[in-house]
Formats: structure tokens, sequence, C-alpha cells
């Protein structure tokens, strides 16, 4: 009996240990091909990142054949190789059984070790390639600082609105001021651009305009340049229930923070957003109806516009030719609005062109031997299109304009810039500025990062901010910052304080109560 007992406990813990064992493999080819697979699309990017964009990836205009490389590369490949490992295993012990020959104890030993030993280095390899890809000890670090954004976030309090106007914002996706630079690239992609948005016809910029610690995706650009802090807090929203599923499905995003938006829907602005791809994708749509914006218009409306299939791509959208064409029109009816009933408005855009993987439209011309040069040129001569047809129209007179990119360009696995990028310490986002009638020399900050772009563009509207800070910038204009603004803090104790995990801060704004009392 006693026997029988110890048999079946041994064939139980063998039959145990091979699962773990087959489970291990499966984790570890799952992770290293996940980094993979994220390294290619987006280069190396934040936990925060993974949990609010991977996650809400759209079959339609928002990354949608990713979901089918994940699920094939993730899902199915590993499983697959799992089960042919196992049953390789399976049909050699079977083949051993049938022989009578005995295998040596140590040789059986020496070849347990070495299949321990690779399963072993399968799971580190796995581990330590997709925690360095999500940049997982950064977010664990991060989690212990003392440091928390609460203490230093600003309520932005709107003093003024007798010079408030019209503003257009344009997003330029992965719009790095560095490939401007025509001694690194084969020509200067911005140069048609930086054609109508001369420093002599009265335009302004930023000139060393970074991307803040932590962003790098475009709702982190959204959110730091509308609400003045780091897109971040998933685990607190999902501990506040702000989040009803892994898919990132919101009722409200970031409802407990006031963003530009909100202060320009309180000043009686009507806000439009415009773009090429599915809003839903990242909760972008969310975002925008949570934040003042009454119309969004995007991949759905111009499929229903009968839009024909050659201006789409299919990974994410329209064309930015096909965009700026109905920003034309947008704009008309939006000015007309404005001057018959006294009503501004806020247009805000975003371009997708530039989004990687490479895509060349039918309307874009390839002149140069890296196509990703010419396709970024084609984009920015679209966008300076749109700013000609505002120039023409005399809509400068009376709008306020800012041109900005949403990000550095992310530097995926092979990406065509990586020689002229990687390791580059000067990488700026680039920007222009219009305030009608302003002296072009008024910006008197000429390095900040994209936070401080919040507060900025709320002056640039024509409001008055009291101290010229909201969320955690300070405005370019300013003509100083206070000792107790985060703008102030020492450039280890600023990239630490954007990196905290300030649990109860984005707790309490993604339940959509105040962030702060």
């Amino acid at each position: 009996m006693l026997g029988s007992i110890l048999s079946v406990t041994r064939r139980a813990g063998a039959f145990l240990g091979r699962t773990c064992i087959y489970a291990l493999i499966w984790a570890g080819l799952a992770l290293l091909i996940a980094a993979a697979i994220i390294r290619s699309h987006w280069g190396e990017i934040s936990v925060g990142q993974m949990l609010l964009n991977l996650v809400s990836v759209e079959t339609d205009g928002g990354g949608g054949p990713i979901i089918w490389i994940a699920v094939l590369g993730i899902g199915v490949v590993p499983l697959l190789i799992t089960a042919g490992i196992a049953l390789w295993r399976y049909a050699r012990h079977r083949r051993r059984r049938n022989k009578t020959a005995v295998i040596p104890p140590r040789s059986q030993w020496i070849m347990n070790t070495v299949s321990g030993v690779l399963v072993a280095g399968l799971v580190v390899a796995g581990t330590t390639s997709f925690a360095s890809t999500v940049s997982l000890w950064d977010y664990i670090k991060a989690a212990n600082s003392s440091y928390d954004i609460g203490n230093y976030y600003v309520e932005p309090t709107v003093t003024g609105d007798a010079l408030k106007r019209n503003l257009v914002l344009i997003y330029l996706e992965s719009g790095e001021g560095t490939i401007a630079d025509d001694q690194l690239f084969e020509k200067d992609a911005f140069a048609s651009l930086k054609e109508v948005t001369k420093a002599s016809d009265g335009w302004q910029s930023v000139e060393s305009l970074r991307e803040y610690k932590g962003g790098g995706w475009t709702m982190a650009g959204l959110v730091s340049t509308q609400c003045g802090i780091p897109l971040k807090g998933t685990s607190s929203a999902m501990g506040s229930g702000a989040l009803n599923s892994l898919g990132g499905e919101v009722d409200t995003y970031l409802g407990g923070a006031t963003c530009l938006g909100d202060l320009l829907d309180e000043q009686g602005y009507k806000n439009v957003f415009l773009g090429g791809a599915n809003a839903s994708f990242a909760a972008k749509d969310v975002f925008l109806s949570s934040h003042g914006y009454s119309e969004i218009k995007d991949l759905s409306d111009w499929r229903a516009a009968g839009e024909p299939e050659n201006n789409f791509r299919s990974d994410w959208g329209l064309s930015d030719e096909r965009l700026m064409a109905y920003a034309k029109d947008e704009i008309d009816v939006l000015h007309a609005e404005a001057e018959n009933t006294g009503q501004p408005f806020n247009l805000t855009m975003l371009t997708l062109d530039t989004h990687a993987p490479l895509h060349v439209y039918d309307y874009c011309d390839v002149d140069t031997e890296n196509a990703t040069t010419s396709v970024f040129a084609c984009s920015m001569t679209q966008v300076a299109g749109f700013v000609d047809h505002m120039k023409e129209k005399g809509y400068l007179d009376d709008t306020a304009v800012v041109i900005m990119g949403d990000h550095l360009k992310q530097l995926t696995t092979g990406d065509p810039f990586e020689d002229q990028l990687s390791g580059n310490d000067n990488r700026t986002i680039f920007n222009r500025i219009w305030i009608p009638g302003a002296d072009s020399s008024t910006i008197v900050r000429s390095e900040m990062d994209q936070l401080s772009l919040y507060p900025t563009i709320v002056e640039v509207a024509g409001l008055t901010l009291q101290d010229q800070e909201a969320g955690l910038g300070v405005s370019a204009f300013a003509p100083s910052v206070s000792a107790d603004s985060a703008q102030a803090m020492n450039p280890d104790a600023y990239a630490e304080l954007l990196d905290a995990a300030s649990a109860q801060f984005y707790a309490e704004a993604w339940a959509g109560e105040p962030a702060i009392e």
C-alpha cells in the first residue's frame, strides 16, 4: 500500500515538475517575443505607456495589425513552440523505453542539468528583455520615491480674459525638431513649414523644447501640454475604479485635473478636434470629451464622408493631405461662426503621416534615399498649406496658432533615423507660436519641457493666468520662476518628481475628484 502511494506521489510530482518547466518555457518565449514586438513598433517604452496604450489598440485606425501580430507572436507562437518541445521530449522518452539499453545515471544527470540551465536562461533572458523594454526597474523605483506631484501641482486660475482670441493647435506626429537639421539628414524636412512661420513675420518659438521625462507617446504629449502633468497613474486609477477594464474603457479621463479644454470651455470657447486616426485608440476621445471638447472628428467621420480607400493607411487612418483639406473647411466654418456669434473657438488637430511604420501616400513624392525623410517633408508641406490658408483668409489677424510635435521620434528596432538620433543629447521638439500683433521677441524662457506648454498655450489664447502657472508648468512668457515651483527644482530632483508614482494625486485625478484641495 505504501509503495503504491509513493509511486503515485512520484508520478504526480514528475508531472507537476514537467508542467512547471513547460510553463516557464512558454513564459520566457512570450516575454522575449513581446519585448521584440514592442521595440519594433515603439522602441523602449514605460509601464504607463504599456498599460494605457498597448491594451487599447483598435482594429480599425488604431494600430490594428499590431493586434494580430501580438496574438500570433505572444499567444500562438510560444504555445506552439512549447507544445513542440513537449511532444519531442515525449517521443524521445518513448523511444528510449522501447530500447533495452539503459542510460547511465551520470549522462541522465548531465542532460537534466543542461535542460534546466537552458530553461532558466530562457526565463532570465525573457524577463530581463521585457523589463528593460518597458522600463520596469524605473517603475519600481518610482513607486518608492518620496516625491509627490500633488505637492507641486498648481490649480490654474484665469484672472483676465480681455484679450481672449481664437486658437488653433496643431500636433505634429513625432514632430522632432532635430529632423530639421540638414547636416544630419538628407534635407530639412521642416523647410516648408519653417518658410510660412518665419520669425521675421512675427512667429515665435521655444528654442529648446524638451520631451518631459517619462513621455514619448501621443497621449503623453496631449496630457502634458494640455494638463501640465505627466501621464501616469494607471495602477492608482484601477484602484479607484476609474478604469472599468484592462482594455482601458473609462468614463472620464483624468477628470480630476483642470486642463486646457476645461479652461477654454469655461471662457465660452467651442472646442473641436480633428484627427486622421480612430479617436478611441488609447481613449483619446474620452480624454477630449472629459475636458471641454464638444466635437471630435476622426476616422469614422472621414469614412462616412466617402473618402476613397487610397486616402487611408490600414494601420492608422486618413492622410495628412486630406486631413488638412477638412481642416481648411472646418476653420472656415468656425471662424464665420465666431464672427457672427462672438464665441471664440479652439481647433485642435493631430497629424499621422509620420507615424511609424513607414507608409507613403500617393500624394507624396519620395526624393530622398531614406524615404522617411520625404514622408516627414510631405506631411509638413500639408501643414504649411493650412497655415497659408489661414493667412490668405485673414484668420491670423485674430487667431493664435501653436504648432508642436507631440513627442520626439520613437526609435524602434532598425529605425531609419537611428544613426542620427541615437545617443544625440540635443533632441528637441519642433514648435512655432503665433500671437496676433505680438512682438516676436516676447518669449522669455528659451528652454523648457512640454509641461510648461500648458500655461503658455493659455496665455497664447489671450487669457491671463495667476502667477503664469498651471499644473507643474510655468509659461514661456514668465520673466521668472517662483522658488516653490517644480520648474525651480534642480534637474535630478525634477526628474525624480516626474518619475514619482504620486499614487494619491493620480487616484484622485483618475477618479474625477479634485486633484488638489
